[in-house]
């Protein structure tokens, strides 16, 4: 057994040494890594993102309500142009702090399709709370055709389905300090990352240069905020890095709105298994104290 811990460790070892020796950062200018030859895939991202300071961190995080707010009036004035959320109904809105009548109003601004009706026709209507955030576009093929032949993704779950690999051996830390916001941080990152390409580097068509993204060097999306673009009603600052804040919280609670409860509930086990194992040591001391060992 003691061989067998021993050969792993080793193995881990070795394997952590190869990967910092094969790693290069990639250079400031966000230019593809200098060892990778003509034609090889470069690692993306060619930056990784940051650890932002996140509401929801941590054990005992929780939601932001006015961010919510906030970044639910970035999606809704900019992000929605373009992507859907056709998993998150209206009603669930009521979480971020808005009473019924608030949440059938914005609602109401909104179409959606149903029927058929009585002459098996399809027809338009209001939206009302039960429904979902529709989709811009009629179908996936309408969307790509109108952003470059990429269909933009829909934003239900995005924040948890985007991430970035953190590599060993900071995964192995993240296990301790329960860092879970990869998602967050990368769309933060990428929201804020457009910038010029490096002296060099050819832009197709199209493209937008973006070291952030973790599919290529390029995206189709164009830099989607810029400051002033919109008017915060309690006065928060009207940047793209507090728009890209907001708006990435608002899109973290659509895909795990119930995180603080999940929290709170782990947070009861744990205190649960704290006192039940010292109630296991004074018992087996109990029971053991005056047997002959």
């Amino acid at each position: 057994m003691k061989t067998l811990v021993a050969s792993i460790l080793s193995l881990a070892v070795v394997a952590g040494l190869s990967g910092a020796a094969l790693a290069v950062e990639a250079p400031a200018n966000g230019a593809a890594p200098a060892h990778h030859a003509e034609g090889e895939t470069p690692h993306y991202p060619l930056k990784h993102p940051k650890e932002e300071e996140w509401s929801f961190a941590g054990p005992f995080g929780h939601y932001d309500k006015g961010q919510l707010q906030r970044g639910l009036k970035v999606y809704t004035e900019v992000c929605a142009a373009c992507h859907s959320m056709k998993l998150v109904p209206f009603r669930t809105l009521h979480e971020l702090g808005y009473s019924e009548a608030q949440v059938k109003a914005f609602a109401a601004n909104y179409e959606v399709q149903d029927g058929p009706d009585a002459s098996g026709e399809m027809f338009t209507r209001k939206a009302v709370p039960s429904d979902y955030f529709p989709s811009p576009f009629p179908n996936a093929e309408a969307a790509a055709a109108s952003n470059n032949g990429a269909a933009p993704p829909d934003f239900s779950l995005i924040a948890k389905a985007r991430s970035v690999e953190r590599g060993f051996p900071q995964f192995v830390f993240d296990i301790f300090t329960q860092y879970q916001e990869s998602g967050p941080d990368y769309i933060h990152a990428l929201l804020t990352g457009y910038e010029e390409p490096p002296a060099g580097f050819q832009v197709p068509q199209g493209g937008h240069y973006n070291p952030y993204f973790n599919a290529a060097a390029v995206l189709a999306m164009p830099k989607p905020l810029s400051d002033g673009q919109v008017t915060y009603d309690d006065g928060a600052p009207a940047t793209v890095d507090q728009y890209s804040k907001d708006v990435t919280a608002f899109l973290m609670w659509a895909a795990e709105p119930h995180l603080e409860e999940r929290k709170r509930t782990g947070f009861m086990v744990m205190i649960f298994l704290a006192i039940f194992t010292v109630l296991i040591y004074l018992t087996k001391r109990s029971i053991y104290a005056n047997k002959e060992h």
